[in-house]
């Protein structure tokens, strides 16, 4: 076969396998077998292997994934991609209605509802109907080019019959038996499982290596055809039926509402139907229908007035209280947990849940035995709500808080309702606190989690602290354990050995000092900067620091007046850890957030809240946990509760996520 005939064959073969393709993975109706499929695209491939220069950026081939990237380059939006404003109620959606035919003079409105899908937002580029590239939504004025991992998206058209430029958007998702699927692989492998199916798109997507993206099974839908009215388009709705027509994969959820009594109506269905989809949603999208409207309602500075979303409450299940047992934390702390019946709830499986101390225990009238409602807390921590009490048989027995630790035997001691095991030598508090020190926020070892510690520990490898350094010692013997190769144990102390040059910060976090969390070991590493500085500090010294308080200076003098932290500080010394603050200090005192107070609420997307917690204060901003009037502005992420409630009624500014990070824009990073 000579090229031009190749060219011809491959040309064929691509606009068979795009019908097959949308067939099955759209229509969900297929036209010919498996094999027949795979055997047509097994030639495609030969042909591009034996003529390279065939092979185009959106062949069918390139499903399966391509070459592994160095990093995500940015792309600037078109238009911007902006968030939509929240409702929450009735009150909420019945205000947006009345703004909306104020401004149009209008008695009724026609409105388009669609699920909301937790997922990642997701722009799609065509020109002479073939896609160009993939962006996430980013800051909504820059995102990120993605196109090598979403076109592994079986269901998005790589070709389409429309030839003028146009943009889609819509959300990248994981379904929920994808998820499932996956979890089920990690905990085969002993890795951690993954949260939510929202968290598991993101990081798909994220993958620099394209064939993982491939394999974790994503979807999209796709819900706003950008530049509707350039190619004839009127109407929303009729919008959408246009991008089935060109092969897209929408959600036909959607209705067309008449008027704000039919938007209410759907709303109730949905807030019923959304557990049964199949897939994360977490609220529901109301749109003006007519898009002439759209430029005379406008846009505030980030959200068009033609569009609102509407938030789900947080979803609440019920499962059996099956028993409660303790736990000990580093700092000698005995904390209660829930084994509750396995249940599903928004995407993952909860069988735990802390219930704080004894007096929650009580306040909440929980019994062991009792059927319980439960939710996740913004969606992520599960909590006990409250008990069913009319399901109640009997058979229910209250908890009695035990006297020893569960763990050493030695008696516990009640200080302000809470229990504590002060046995310096309790073994679960000595693995807790090297944990501790291990863990992301303080000396970010990684491959030293929970579970490699506790084997760690049982083997006899560890029995504090200092000894992670000596790890090195017990290499060959470590590799003999089940799970262990040469590979994971070099990764292991080299993350040891790199650990060594951790700033101060993250040193006074790691040793456990109580009272003492990552912030403000933040404040006393810039104020002191060198470790040694600490063994004569007095209480009086530390109080004149901002944020520290009587009792945080008494337990940070009290540590270091302990002689058994001293000696472990030293053994620390010897094995060269950094003892100094390595910060530069340089704050921008112009930047938006400087001098501000900031609190952080609900689930975000491009950083966690502790990454976006020590940029915040990296720039002179302090982040608070709770809202009160000293607060300055309130960033929002989705599924924010009663933190943001509470900005609201007392009128403090709120600002979501996107907005916060254009403020930060000019960090380098962000």
């Amino acid at each position: 076969m000579d090229k031009q005939e190749a060219f011809e064959r491959v040309r064929e073969l691509t606009k068979l396998l795009d019908q097959w393709t949308y067939e099955y993975y759209v229509l969900d109706n297929p036209s010919v077998s498996d094999a027949e499929f795979d055997r047509h695209m097994n030639e495609l491939m030969m042909l591009e292997e034996k003529f390279p220069d065939l092979r185009s950026k959106t062949s069918p081939t390139q499903r399966v994934g391509g070459a592994v990237q160095d990093a995500f380059k940015k792309i600037p939006h078109k238009r911007l991609m902006l968030s939509l404003g929240n409702a929450y109620n009735e009150d909420d959606l019945r205000d947006f209605d009345r703004k909306v035919k104020a401004a149009l003079g209008k008695d009724k409105v026609d409105y388009v509802g669609e699920v909301k899908i937790d997922g990642l937002g997701m722009s799609l580029v065509y020109d002479a109907g073939e896609l160009q590239y993939c962006v996430t939504r980013g800051d909504g004025n820059m995102g990120e080019d993605v196109t090598s991992n979403v076109i592994t998206i079986s269901s998005i058209p790589l070709r389409v019959k429309e030839k003028r430029p146009f943009e889609v958007r819509g959300e990248v998702y994981m379904p929920l038996s994808s998820l499932e699927r996956l979890n089920k692989q990690r905990e085969a492998n002993g890795e951690p499982l993954l949260a939510n199916a929202r968290n598991a798109a993101a990081g798909s997507i994220r993958q620099l290596d394209p064939k993982i993206a491939a394999s974790r099974g994503l979807e999209g839908f796709w819900y706003y055809l950008v530049n509707a009215r350039e190619i004839g388009q009127r109407y929303h709705h009729e919008a959408l039926d246009y991008l089935d027509e060109l092969g897209f994969r929408t959600n036909h959820e959607r209705r067309l509402l008449h008027g704000i009594e039919e938007v209410l109506a759907y709303v109730k269905e949905y807030t019923d139907k959304r557990s049964s989809l199949g897939y994360d949603i977490d609220g529901l999208v109301i749109k003006v229908d007519d898009i002439d409207d759209y430029d005379a309602l406008g846009y505030t500075a980030k959200t068009p007035k033609w569009a609102i979303a509407y938030k789900f409450p947080p979803l609440e299940v019920t499962t059996r209280l099956k028993d409660i047992f303790l736990t000990v934390g580093r700092t000698g702390r005995i904390t209660p947990n829930a084994v509750l019946e396995p249940v599903r709830i928004q995407g993952s499986l909860v069988q735990r849940a802390t219930l704080n101390n004894e007096d929650f225990i009580k306040e909440k009238g929980l019994l062991i035995g009792d059927e319980v409602v439960i939710r996740k807390a913004a969606d992520v921590i599960p909590e006990v709500v409250r008990p069913v009490k009319e399901k109640r048989t009997g058979a229910e027995v209250p908890f009695v808080m035990s006297e020893v630790c569960p763990e050493c035997g030695q008696p516990l001691t009640r200080v302000q309702g809470l229990h504590y095991c002060l046995n310096k030598d309790c073994p679960s508090r000595t693995i807790e606190g090297i944990i501790h020190f291990a863990s992301r926020d303080a000396m970010d070892i990684d491959g030293l989690g929970s579970a490699v510690i506790e084997e760690l520990f049982a083997e006899g490898f560890i029995k504090d602290i200092p000894d992670l350094y000596e790890l090195y010692q017990h290499a060959q013997e470590i590799k003999e354990l089940d799970g262990w190769g040469d590979k994971a144990v070099t990764n292991m102390l080299d993350a040891i050995e790199n650990s060594k040059k951790q700033s101060l910060e993250r040193l006074l976090f790691g040793l456990g000092i109580k009272e003492v969390g990552s912030k403000t070991a933040k404040i006393l590493a810039r104020r002191f900067r060198n470790l040694d500085e600490y063994f004569n500090l007095t209480e009086e010294e530390l109080l004149k620091i901002d944020d520290i308080g009587p009792i945080v200076a008494r337990c940070i003098v009290a540590f270091f007046a302990d002689p058994h932290k001293r000696e472990i500080i030293e053994k620390l010394r010897k094995f060269g850890i950094n003892f100094s603050y390595l910060g530069t200090d340089q704050v921008d005192t112009t930047n938006y957030f400087y001098g501000k107070t900031v609190v952080l609420t609900g689930a975000l997307t491009r950083f966690t809240r502790n990454e976006l917690t020590s940029i915040l204060e990296g720039i002179g901003a302090k982040v608070s946990g709770s809202v009160s009037k000293k607060t300055d502005v309130v960033i929002a992420g989705s599924d924010a509760g009663s933190k943001l409630v509470k900005a609201q009624e007392l009128g403090i500014l709120v600002i979501d996520e996107d907005t916060a990070l254009a403020h930060l824009s000019s960090l380098r990073g962000i």
